[in-house]
């Protein structure tokens, strides 16, 4: 089965060119056969096809790839959102009530609102999504939250190195030897990272530096949160260790620039954090500036960035993180890849998965310039319409 959109007015393509890193296309066609992407090119030298989608004219992305969400949990903290509104500061405590509420949840009330959270990723533009365990923080419980993950995505992480829980409060370290040697195990499985959340109210750099070798030891891959609440260890390990990503990333060292700079780890930055605890938001200009490969994700969570929306953080980006639209696409599409180790999507390409999105506007640059509305007209997942 092949099908060709074409009168596209504008394909963002992400194949870097001498003159367009973007890989920006006018008056365009792509064809896709089965769930890949088999061809690219100008309209007027289009090949035939089974059907034809007309873009009349519209912009054609690819799908957005967010590397950071935490979609697996129960309950709901609209309250502290309420109370930061009012001035009460952000801490890492609150996530010990979402591990109450998704302990106390079933396995189909849990894949229930998941499935729900995957619709609403769709509906928005996002073809490939992460998710993280971390709101259960018991050896069974964190093997369930990470099949459930699993049901949905194959790019589930391993976050039993979230906060400690309260049951540990008194003996940190035999939680740490817990996370690095049963829960470890047991989530193995079904995950393909693990993360740590190197931050004050969560891990030290000691037990981010043995979690990271235990994790690395089982032969899952490296992610780290780090520097989100302030200045600390978290990028500098990070680096030591290859970590595909580093995430946050709000307060960094001149220091912590260079060494992302000189290395291949990615800085994921989450603008709907600092939206939603009123932090400042991260330098991305400072750190393209200085060479750094930047993703940007959702942190879909239920504390600190409670959306799903990627046209929302591409608007974030432009607005209050120094990126130019097209900056803030790559980031949200082929930087979220990058993040993701993915070579198969978030670009648009001969060879890659038919994964890309119709926008209802004639340019990316409506992302930004019209926060809000819902510019997602179609959404093609492995070649489909969703």
């Amino acid at each position: 089965m092949t099908t060709l959109i074409t009168n596209i007015g504008e394909l963002t393509t992400n194949v870097a060119s001498p003159d367009d890193r973007f890989g920006t296309l006018r008056d365009a066609a792509v064809l896709i056969e089965d769930d890949r992407i088999a061809w690219v090119g100008s309209a007027a030298e289009a090949p035939g096809a089974d059907d034809v989608v007309d873009a009349g004219g519209r912009a054609v992305i690819p799908g957005f790839v967010d590397s950071h969400t935490h979609l697996v949990f129960g309950g709901d903290r609209a309250d502290e959102f309420e109370a930061r509104m009012a001035g009460v500061p952000y801490a890492a405590g609150g996530i010990r009530r979402t591990v109450a509420a998704t302990r106390a949840a079933s396995d189909d009330e849990l894949r229930e609102r998941l499935a729900g959270f995957v619709d609403e990723l769709h509906a928005q533009g996002t073809t490939t999504f992460e998710v993280k365990t971390g709101y259960d923080l018991t050896v069974d419980g964190e093997a369930r939250l990470a099949r459930l993950a699993a049901e949905v995505t194959p790019e589930v992480t391993f976050l039993g190195a979230h906060v400690v829980p309260a049951e540990y409060a008194d003996d940190r370290a035999a939680y740490v030897d817990l996370v690095c040697g049963a829960m470890l195990d047991a989530v193995t499985p079904y995950a393909k990272w693990f993360d740590v959340f190197c931050e004050r109210g969560a891990f030290t750099p000691d037990e981010t530096h043995r979690i990271m070798l235990a994790g690395i030891q089982a032969d899952l891959l490296p992610r780290l949160h780090g520097n989100q609440l302030g200045y600390g260890e978290g990028v500098q390990i990070a680096v030591e260790y290859g970590v595909w990503s580093v995430d946050h990333c709000t307060y960094l060292s001149d220091e912590d620039v260079a060494a992302l700079a000189a290395s291949d780890t990615v800085a994921t930055l989450l603008p709907g954090v600092e939206f939603s605890t009123r932090q400042p938001y991260p330098d991305a200009r400072r750190l393209i500036d200085a060479g750094v490969t930047v993703a940007i994700a959702s942190d879909c969570n239920p504390g600190s960035s409670f959306t799903s929306s990627m046209p929302l953080m591409v608007a974030l980006a432009v607005r209050e993180m120094g990126m130019t639209p097209a900056e803030a696409l790559w980031a949200a599409t082929a930087g979220g890849a990058t993040a993701l180790n993915r070579d198969d999507v978030g670009v648009i390409a001969a060879g890659k998965r038919a994964d890309l999105v119709l926008l209802d506007a004639p340019t990316r640059v409506h992302l930004a310039y019209r926060p809000g509305v819902p510019l997602i007209d179609t959404v093609f997942k492995d070649g489909s319409a969703l």
